[in-house]
């Protein structure tokens, strides 16, 4: 029997989380509070081996009730149940202690399994809120770097004014070396960055580095 104890400081959160409780076997709420501290000054006659914790809370939040919790009572593991998505509240309260977090629209199979994985000592993520931080994490990678599949994208004179960029010439100095105008080297230049897709000098030799047409 799992014995769980509720902290919310809305009453009508946590009367809808026991009677969603009340209907598995295998878990009882021995009691509730409305905030930390409260959860904090019972616990000592209230054993529990899940706290089902808040984060927005007066008095004593989540997160700071997780660490007291770590330090007082750390047999005692946190599961945490929250509207708040943003993966920095998720990071700060694991980090804290807390074994799991669910979002509070979750249904009853996801909030029972929960329960059960942290009170066996197991992590637990919602597959929702695990969803949005996998989404949030691949829209933030780098996108791929262009590719020059084929030297001849760029002609002869845009090759050679490549490799002389790679040397660290000044516009004059190619434009001397290739006896042409400073203004036709910049067009060489421009013409190789849109090409390529890149948004200035180093972006197009680091490129060029990478695809072997300069060393």
């Amino acid at each position: 029997m799992t014995r769980i104890f509720l902290v919310d400081d809305h009453t009508i959160v946590r009367d809808g989380i026991r009677s969603l409780l009340a209907t598995e076997p295998s878990i009882i709420v021995v009691g509730e509070a409305s905030n930390g501290q409260e959860l904090l000054d019972h616990l000592p006659a209230t054993p529990a081996d899940v706290v089902l914790l808040d984060i927005n809370m007066p008095v004593l939040d989540g997160l700071a009730t997780t660490l007291r919790l770590q330090a007082e009572f750390p047999h005692v593991r946190v599961l945490v149940l929250s509207m708040l998505t943003h993966e920095r509240y998720v990071g700060q309260i694991l980090d804290a202690g807390a074994l799991g977090y669910v979002l509070k629209n979750a249904d009853r199979s996801e909030i029972i399994t929960a329960v059960q994985a942290v009170a066996a000592g197991k992590n637990f993520l919602c597959s929702e809120l695990g969803l949005t931080m996998l989404r949030k994490v691949l829209s933030r990678e780098e996108p791929n770097e262009p590719e020059l599949k084929k030297p001849n994208q760029l002609t002869r004179r845009e090759m050679e004014v490549l490799h002389l960029l790679s040397e660290g010439l000044t516009t004059s100095e190619m434009a001397e070396k290739l006896f042409t105008s400073k203004r036709t080297i910049e067009t060489h230049r421009q013409n190789m960055l849109e090409k390529t897709q890149t948004k200035n000098t180093a972006a197009l030799i680091k490129l060029a580095v990478t695809q072997g047409l300069v060393k």
